[in-house]
Formats: structure tokens, C-alpha cells, sequence
């Protein structure tokens, strides 16, 4: 039985928990407690909660004052005004001050699909990455989520998390997967080619890894839950022993997860490498899923780019 869960309510959840036996838990909303899913941790919670209503700049200053007098923020809000309005505030009064502010954008990616290019979030983690000290996490499903929340309570600096907006059916079958801020999970094991997922896109490459599977092609699939730090080993393990990576990912084909990993690809084990995501566009507008089918970033559609390219990789030989 497929279990949906939309992620942000599941940490919203988990950090209501949490914040119930740690009163220096704070959550700091910009006019989106309902965008976040923030309701039940106002009414339970009133004296570690804040509005500031629509000033994301001030959020995360407020969220820095915080973390100065050792409380715990957690900063949330729509992942497309978290990390464009507040940019120089997660640069300076987060990142570069080294303050403990957890910076959830909610409804990241193309989550509000019908709202349009105003409301999606395509260009954070290019922006957060090239930020020098502070954390960048993409959960994919709520088991992980719950797990992430827990470790973001006790982790030290500053982080920048982006999840979706609608519920997304589980990759992990475990209740308490395995998470480790910096380490990748391996979902497939698979020596013909790697296949790299972050955020919800991890469901569709696990989804291409298991129909490749039914054609005789040992994909291997990675969880690359954080982008910032990159799991380096696990990528370069992964251009040495398959020579192929495909990357997925629900943000613009520049400066994300595809260019971290062809970055260090390509400065240490030059190899074939294709990113797919939403090419250099105005994406078109719909819902979530129209969206990542017109742009083939399914299951389906990832499966027909590997073999292709195994194809035309000359260390391959695939039918």
C-alpha cells in the first residue's frame, strides 16, 4: 500500500513534538502558518511561536537575534520568498555569522504549479549552495523528513531546508531511515549506471532504477538528500564503477544538484554525465505532476534517457 504524506506536515508535526520538551524551539512564519501547516504549533505552543507576517527579510534576522540568545529558530515559509526577499539575510545574518537558524522553505520547486513562475522556487538551491557555511537538505519523503527534523533540532549552525507542498508517497520502507546530514543514501545497488535523485524526484529515480531493472540494466539509485555537504565519495565511487550518472531534480538544469555533481565529475573522474530538470525557461504552469511529465522527469521518462545513453557510451553495450 502506497502511504502519501505531504512533508511539510510532517515535520510541522515532529517539531511541534519536539518543541513541547524544548521550549528554546522557535518557530518564526512569515504570514504562512497555513502554507507550513504552522496552525497547531501556534494554538499549542503561543509563547514559542512568531509571526512577522510578510517580511522574510526580517524572519531570518529575527531568527539570527534568536539564535544569538540561544533559542533554537526555526524559520519557515514559502521556499520561492525564503530564498530570494531574505537572500542577504541568509548570507550575512546566517551563514556568514554562523547563527543556529534552521530556514524550512515550504512549497519548494514547482509545488504551487498553477500559481506560475512568480511562486516556483527553481533557483534556491543554486543560490544556497554558493553560499559559503550553511547546510542545504531536500527531504523526499515524510519517514525521512521525521528523521531530519529530529537531527535538524540538535544540529549546530546554520541549515537551509526545501521540501514540497503535496503529499508524495514514500520511498523508505523503514519507519527511522537512515540520515546523516552530508551522507547519501543507496536505494538500488548496480554497476551500469547511477542515477541521482534529491528532494521528491528521489520516487522517480528509484521508480526508472526498478523498470531498468526489468530489462537486465543493474541501475544504481542515489538519495542525495543534501546537496551542501556533498557526499563526494558516493559520487565519485559512482563515476568509477558505472562510468554514467544521470541527475534529477526539481529545479533549474543550472547551478543545482546536476552542477554539483558534474563539478566534481569532471575534476576528478571525467565521465558521461545528463542532467535533467527544468531547462533554462519560464517553466509552463500546471500542477506538480504535469509539470514533471512535460519535462520527463518520471520514471518513465528517465529510464528511456539511460538507455539511451548507454548506448552511446563506448564502455557499454547494451541492445
Amino acid at each position: 500500500m502506497i502511504n502519501l504524506q505531504p512533508c511539510r506536515q510532517v515535520f510541522t508535526d515532529e517539531l511541534l513534538e519536539i518543541a513541547k520538551k524544548d521550549r528554546n524551539i522557535i518557530a518564526v512564519t512569515t504570514d504562512a502558518r497555513g502554507s507550513v501547516t504552522l496552525g497547531r504549533f501556534a494554538k499549542e505552543l503561543p509563547e514559542q511561536f512568531v509571526e512577522v507576517g510578510i517580511a522574510e527579510q526580517n524572519a531570518v534576522g529575527i531568527g539570527a537575534g534568536l539564535a544569538s540568545c540561544g533559542k533554537k529558530p526555526f524559520v519557515c515559509g514559502p521556499a520561492c520568498f525564503l530564498s530570494a526577499r531574505s537572500l542577504e539575510q541568509v548570507k550575512v545574518d546566517a551563514a556568514y555569522s554562523q547563527t543556529n537558524v534552521k530556514i524550512i522553505g515550504v512549497s519548494g520547486g514547482v509545488s504551487y504549479g498553477a500559481l506560475g513562475a512568480s511562486h516556483h522556487s527553481l533557483q534556491d538551491i543554486a543560490v544556497m549552495r554558493a553560499i559559503p557555511g550553511i547546510s542545504v537538505l531536500l527531504p523526499c519523503d515524510g519517514k525521512q523528513t521525521k528523521v531530519m527534523t529530529k537531527a535538524l533540532t540538535q544540529h549546530i549552525g546554520p541549515v537551509y531546508v526545501r521540501m514540497g507542498r503535496n503529499a508524495v508517497p514514500d520511498v523508505y520502507t523503514e519507519d527511522e531511515p537512515p540520515f546523516e546530514i552530508g551522507r547519501a543514501n543507496t536505494l538500488l545497488e548496480g554497476n551500469d549506471i547511477t542515477i541521482i535523485g534529491t528532494g521528491e524526484t528521489v520516487r522517480a529515480a528509484l521508480d526508472a532504477g526498478i523498470k531498468l531493472q526489468k530489462i537486465g540494466i543493474r541501475a544504481r539509485v542515489i538519495d542525495m538528500h543534501t546537496i551542501k555537504p556533498l557526499d563526494e565519495k558516493v559520487i565519485l565511487d559512482a563515476a568509477k564503477e558505472t562510468g554514467c550518472i544521470i541527475t534529477i531534480e526539481e529545479h533549474s538544469v543550472h547551478g543545482g544538484l546536476g552542477a554539483a555533481v558534474a563539478e566534481l565529475v569532471v575534476q576528478n573522474n571525467p565521465i558521461l554525465v545528463k542532467i535533467i530538470g527544468i531547462p533554462d525557461e519560464t517553466a509552463v504552469t500546471g500542477t506538480s505532476k504535469e509539470i514533471f511529465s512535460y519535462y520527463n522527469m518520471t520514471g518513465e521518462g528517465i529510464k528511456e534517457v539511460a538507455v539511451k545513453m548507454l548506448k552511446q557510451s563506448s564502455s557499454k553495450n547494451f541492445a
